[in-house]
């Protein structure tokens, strides 16, 4: 049994303890935090929909006229006109044949994979994903094979050894932490030519990359080349919810085989409507979506003349990383304290010693307060004993275990690499596998998910 009191104050001497801040008034570019009005640069509204007035009056109508609740999962009653409404819109914008309502991105990814895959089959997981697609690996009770950030060359090698196994390769598009993107066209080639199934969640593309904000896929002209895409309601749409985008036949068997589907009740008809207002809108006005790169790239410029190292990052979402978890909450409260709200992140949302602030820009956001905004951070970084043009830089190459030449970075790097496999009926190797990182240690062997779970 779990001493919860014993737990509680472990967490807060790893300087892992955390506690919900309330936010008065509506989701914008500047809110009372705490009762306090602070900059917010750690919201997913990337857009700034969530308070807009179509979005508020759609969904204020939608409970008039529906109620607010479904009453029902959608296999029993919870289908309603507006529920359908919406999956034929969000298939035509994402050029597929249909898509299918979720309660939630968390039970998109984990009713997805969970249905395509199985036990004696093999499911190709980007070390990075979300904690939904962690989840949803366990779930399926499959092998899992955990390949390295990004590492295309990686996953190829996996593909090899799991001999016709494979079953589904699943990776964000734009992943949630490190605002990088994932190699989909390499991803999409490997998985024709071991015959695999692709499975992308574009949550955090979806209505602020690509073409009029249609996501990483299509960024990459590949929406038609892979089976399954999963996307959100509940970030640059402003809304609540997800839904998977595919061809019919994917459809009728998610609705059979998809359990978070089947026993979960359907989205209510308020955020579903304001969902299809937020839509009607950023197809309206896609300049919204070329206003979030410019703020974007104008914050990311700042930030770098600051000294702060981005990683990778070429979207709107922006990583601070400094490491330690008590120094992410110093430099977070900091910055709090001179009105500028950037939340820290730290295990088991990111692996140990990757603590960081994460960072959101809004379209909403003015170029001129997010540039004053990078200067407060840096102030609240240095105030904190954090000085960003000293902190020692960074690369996918050096994370994934190879030097910027393409070299091993080290003799446990080439170990681990080669250790990655893993067969379920032996123990586990200190490389990942299963969600699991070898390099980071888990506060609690009962936390799920893993220190490279990402929080949505």
């Amino acid at each position: 049994m779990i001493e919860i009191e014993a737990r509680l104050d472990e967490l807060k001497a790893l300087g892992l303890s955390r506690r919900t801040r309330l936010v008065s008034g509506p989701q914008g570019p500047h809110v009372v935090l705490d009762g306090k009005p602070v900059l917010l640069l750690c919201s997913n509204n990337y857009l700034g929909l969530a308070d807009h007035p179509r979005v508020r009056s759609a969904a204020a109508e939608a409970a008039m006229r529906w109620g607010v609740g479904a009453g029902s999962s959608r296999l029993v009653s919870g289908t309603m006109t507006i529920h359908r409404r919406l999956e034929e819109r969000l298939a035509a914008f994402k050029g597929r044949e249909t898509s299918l309502l979720f309660g939630s991105g968390y039970l998109a990814n984990a009713g997805v994979i969970a249905a395509l895959a199985r036990p004696g089959d093999v499911v190709f997981s980007d070390e990075l994903n979300h904690a939904s697609i962690i989840d949803g690996c366990r779930l399926s009770r499959a092998e899992v094979f955990i390949y390295h950030h990004c590492d295309a060359e990686h996953l190829a090698w996996g593909l090899a050894q799991a001999e016709g196994r494979g079953a589904l390769i699943v990776t964000d598009g734009v992943f949630s932490m490190d605002g990088d993107v994932a190699p989909l066209e390499r991803i999409v080639e490997l998985a024709e030519r071991y015959q695999v199934r692709v499975m992308v969640d574009d949550a955090h593309g979806t209505g602020a990359v690509g073409p009029g904000g249609r996501g990483a896929l299509a960024a990459a002209g590949l929406e038609d080349q892979v089976d399954v895409i999963v996307g959100t309601l509940g970030k640059a749409l402003g809304s609540y919810g997800a839904y998977v985008a595919c061809d019919r036949t994917m459809s009728k068997y998610l609705v059979n085989a998809a359990r978070t589907f089947i026993f979960s009740t359907a989205l209510p008809p308020p955020a579903v409507a304001g969902a299809l207002a937020a839509l009607e809108i950023l197809e309206e006005e896609p300049r919204r979506v070329e206003r979030l790169a410019t703020n974007a790239a104008a914050f990311r410029a700042e930030l770098e003349r600051e000294g702060f190292d981005l990683q990778e990052s070429s979207t709107q979402i922006v990583p601070l990383v400094v490491g330690d978890a008590d120094l992410a909450v110093r430099i977070c409260d900091s910055a709090l304290a001179r009105g500028v709200f950037a939340q820290a992140i730290r295990p088991p949302t990111v692996p140990a010693g990757t603590s960081r602030l994460r960072l959101a820009v809004m379209a909403s956001h003015r170029i001129p307060e997010l540039a004053a905004a990078a200067h407060t951070l840096a102030q609240a970084a240095r105030a904190a004993g954090f000085e960003p043009r000293a902190a020692p830089r960074s690369s996918v190459a050096a994370t994934a275990g190879f030097t910027d030449a393409g070299e091993w970075a080290d003799a446990h790097a080439s170990e681990a690499y080669d250790s990655t496999w893993s067969d379920p009926d032996e123990p586990l190797p200190a490389a990942l596998f299963d969600g699991e990182s070898g390099a980071a240690t888990r506060p609690f062997d009962h936390e799920a998910p893993a220190p490279v779970a990402r929080a949505a």
